[in-house]
């Protein structure tokens, strides 16, 4: 390989010829071998918009000129292109701080912006990234592209499936079923009703979503190594937020506690237990279609999904609700990882938390799984969904808890008998009523009427 040499205040590295990092970003590559795990693009993609704004507010405050302003922008631009992608390569497992992927970001931009302008214009540290430490760097970039991710990819699939619910809800109106509670025959309930407990899962998690990116919102930037500014011009923070919320195009404000910034991520735990709790609503959800499709012919089947794909190498005509499945899995993923965010939240040593990798690693990976799975299950399998109303009559008919109308006029023991009767003697409700002499054909179909019990 075509290697160069790059210096840093430890000495020279070698590094490969034809990548733009310097020699922290090789430091870190050769020291932290450890997994498959990589600092996700967007974060990367967090970060050029981070340091386009820096050299804007910079530039502002008179502490950089036009030319290196304009060079950082137009790399910048570049990262934010994909153009670039490949000068990223850091392990998650590195410094608890994101020190060395700030500086991988700093390295790439430094040498890419001189290579561009011909000659050695830029310093990774000095320019790049002035009036910044990657104390509030880090885990500035972690919020941009936390709220990034969540608007621009998980609310639209949500918002996709609520409206493919509201559809079937409306088809389903006149449908009256068998309700079920403890697994149990219960009390009727329409179907279109069962799907409003689904769409209202989603959209109460929408909300609770929606609600905790006003945290998010907040930026450390300008707190620098530990929240006194240090190195930072008057009004660095305000004048940067305002930059990235003008190259984001989303909105973002400074946070007023810079010491609260840099050694708390409870803003992302706060996000992320609106995440669980959507697993949480996802899980259910699926559970419950599973369950309804079940059969064909020797399960519930009071519902039918799309068959995809065939379900077993042995058994012939088998199909398997794999959606449910792929979906639930995501669900039990991201539980897991609110323990691992919840953890990472917990370390923070005296002014600076050291965990806000892995933090973040789990977090966009929670976004990215729940908006992917969400996408595929609403449509591979929701807009499927087709109800089998001959099924769903047949329990209705069959259920003994109908029996549970008759509770104001009978009494409540009374009603247990006809139940009981029925169960141990395989006959209808009515029926037991009948041979108990606690009611009569003709009043039992006046006071049994499903139709009147939902």
């Amino acid at each position: 390989m075509d290697m160069r040499i790059e210096y840093d205040t430890m000495g020279e590295v070698m590094v490969p010829n034809n990548r733009c990092w310097g020699a922290q970003t090789q430091r870190s590559f050769n020291n932290f071998a450890i997994g498959t795990e990589k600092i996700p693009i967007e974060i990367i993609y967090a970060f050029a918009i981070l340091k386009k704004s820096a050299a804007m507010a910079n530039h502002q405050l008179g502490k950089l000129d036009i030319r290196k302003t304009e060079l950082i922008q137009q790399v910048c631009d570049e990262i934010l292109a994909g153009k670039l992608n490949d000068n990223f390569p850091l392990s998650v497992w590195q410094t608890g701080s994101g020190t060395q992927t700030n500086m991988n970001v700093n390295e790439v931009i430094a040498n890419r912006g001189n290579t561009l302008a011909g000659e050695k214009l830029l310093h990774s540290n000095d320019h790049v990234n002035m009036s910044q430490s990657s104390n509030d760097t880090f885990p500035t970039a972690m919020h941009i592209a936390a709220v990034t991710e969540i608007e621009d990819k998980l609310i639209c699939n949500i918002k996709s499936m609520i409206q493919t619910l509201e559809v079937l809800e409306s088809e389903s109106s006149d449908i009256i079923k068998v309700g079920r509670t403890h697994l149990q025959d219960a009390t009727p309930i329409k179907f279109s009703q069962e799907i409003s407990g689904w769409r209202g899962m989603l959209e109460n998690s929408l909300r609770v979503i929606n609600m905790s990116l006003i945290g998010l919102r907040k930026l450390a930037l300008g707190g620098t190594a530990v929240g006194t500014g240090l190195n930072a011009p008057g009004n660095f923070d305000k004048v940067v937020a305002e930059a990235i919320s003008l190259n984001s195009g989303r909105n973002f404000e400074t946070n007023p506690n810079k010491f609260h910034a840099l050694t708390s991520k409870d803003d992302l735990v706060f996000a992320h237990g609106a995440l669980k709790a959507l697993a949480a609503n996802l899980m259910k959800i699926a559970n419950d279609v599973r369950w309804l499709a079940s059969g064909p012919r020797c399960g519930l089947g009071e519902i039918s999904i799309p068959e995809n794909e065939p379900g077993s190498s042995i058994m012939p005509g088998k199909v398997n609700p794999t959606q449910c499945e792929a979906i639930t899995m995501v669900a039990v993923q991201v539980i897991a990882n609110d323990v691992a965010v919840g953890m990472a939240a917990s370390q923070g040593n005296f002014e600076l938390n050291v965990f806000m990798p892995v933090c973040i690693y789990n977090f966009l990976q929670s976004v990215r799984l729940l908006s992917d799975s969400i996408k595929s299950f609403n449509d591979h399998c929701v807009c499927g969904i087709k109800p089998d109303r001959n099924q769903m009559q047949y329990y209705l008919e069959h259920s003994l808890m109908l029996v549970t109308s008759l509770n104001p006029h009978i009494g409540y023991d009374k009603a247990a008998q006809i139940a009981k009767k029925a169960f141990a003697e395989g006959i209808s409700l009515k029926q037991a009523a009948r041979k108990l002499n606690i009611l009569s054909e003709e009043d039992f179909d006046k006071l049994v009427r499903p139709e009147k019990m939902v």
